[in-house]
């Protein structure tokens, strides 16, 4: 990690803010509203998401439903590239391509526009968690079904001892993972 990158995670860590026993008992949540809410912070991390974009080549930065878009699509503004979501079931109209994956608590399903991406164009993932990778997992599944190559995937905050990173593997296709912030 260079100098500017342990100064960008110092910066973005100062403000994430802990929230004891949120959204139950005994759930230590990392709440980024303090990280949005900073003018300097989210200039930084978007700055962050928009190069990587254009570093990796990336023609579309995907965001995931729901925080995922607030850090994607000013991202992808900035890298002067499209902006895609993913979403829950049932909010996009139109035909979908559609992937459940298992949570937790049980499952849920994840849906991107069949006519999202123009074949072979290189996407980035972003979302702010990487946690049990669930989620992340069953998007890169969807961004390939779409026709899209999958350029990388940047997350703000990683959980390192769910150990999310090793499930997504098989997904990532040889395409880099990384994350700005690790807890």
């Amino acid at each position: 990690m260079t100098t500017a990158d342990n100064a960008l995670a110092e910066l973005l860590t100062s403000r994430i803010r802990d929230v004891q026993d949120y959204p139950k008992p005994g759930v230590l949540f990392k709440d980024i509203a303090p990280l949005l809410a900073d003018a300097e912070a989210f200039a930084a991390l978007t700055r962050a998401l928009a190069d990587r974009a254009a570093e990796l080549g990336a023609t579309k930065v995907v965001g995931l439903e729901a925080r995922g878009f607030v850090l994607a699509a000013p991202a992808a503004f900035a890298a002067g590239v499209g902006f895609v979501p993913i979403r829950k079931e049932g909010k996009l109209p139109g035909e979908v391509f559609r992937r459940s994956y298992e949570l937790e608590y049980g499952s849920a399903t994840l849906e991107v526009q069949c006519d999202a991406f123009a074949p072979g164009e290189r996407v980035l993932v972003v979302d702010d968690v990487l946690a049990t990778g669930g989620t992340i997992g069953a998007s890169l599944d969807l961004v390939k079904e779409a026709g899209a190559e999958l350029a990388g995937v940047v997350v703000l905050m990683e959980l390192g001892f769910l150990d999310g990173r090793e499930r997504l593997t098989p997904h990532l296709g040889g395409a880099p993972l990384e994350t700005l912030v690790t807890v």
